[in-house]
């Protein structure tokens, strides 16, 4: 990618996050969507399948986050590693939340989400090394943010008065979907960083990239935190 791509992208990303108001970028699902959930009732699979997988597509919270933990992991079964260990503390999370009717603000979880962007970005930079004098685990890191990420979205789920009739079922099956709408996002990211990395400047550049992504960390941190105080309570 040449400096100039990269800052046409940056410049694009960072456009779109400052004319959406706050309340679209928390974690979500559709007015549509939401209509269809609170009406249905019954074992749904490919639905709820659909669902799983369009709000992965969708959500850039989670693409950042993982274009973050990939950016230098250059083999396929590392990449399945990381995939899998988000797979799992998202469902995990998901699952409790919605079944044991946990309920935890949505802003103040994705405020955290933009946070583990700015922390992957910086993990990237090499800073916990200079800071620490020692590396965190990667793998860790993912497995508790996928927990996060999916606090998130229960929240939203239980926000809706959605039918407990094939509930465990439904939920599952959204998140297969999930792990599916994230597969099909992270290959398209990977095809990119493939061809990314064999131009010249690849390292060169990569810092200026992980500077981007953790700006928009940070924004997408600030525009939860505005939603979390500016929107009103019920």
């Amino acid at each position: 990618m040449s400096p100039h791509l990269l800052r046409r992208a940056s410049a694009a990303a960072l456009t779109l996050l400052t004319v959406l108001p706050a309340t679209a970028l928390a974690h979500g699902v559709t007015a549509g969507d939401k209509g269809y959930l609170e009406q249905v009732s019954g074992i749904l699979l490919a639905p709820f399948a659909y669902l799983g997988a369009k709000h992965m597509v969708t959500g850039y919270d989670h693409l950042l986050f993982l274009a973050g933990v990939i950016f230098f992991v250059y083999r396929l079964r590392d990449v399945a590693l990381y995939v899998s260990l988000f797979a799992v503390g998202h469902t995990v999370t998901l699952l409790t939340g919605v079944l044991g009717d946990i309920r935890v603000n949505a802003y103040l979880v994705d405020a955290v989400i933009g946070l583990s962007i700015v922390y992957k970005a910086l993990d990237n930079l090499g800073a916990y090394r200079v800071w620490l004098g020692w590396q965190p685990d990667t793998r860790a890191a993912t497995l508790g943010f996928g927990l996060i990420h999916g606090f998130g979205l229960a929240t939203k789920v239980l926000d809706y008065d959605v039918s407990r009739d094939g509930l465990f079922a439904n939920l599952v099956a959204f998140n297969v979907g999930v792990e599916l709408g994230q597969l099909l996002g992270l290959s398209a990211i990977l095809i990119a960083m493939g061809y990314w990395r064999r131009r010249d400047g690849f390292e060169r550049h990569a810092f200026g990239a992980n500077v981007v992504l953790m700006s928009l960390g940070f924004l997408l941190f600030g525009f939860q935190l505005s939603g979390y105080f500016l929107t009103p309570t019920a």
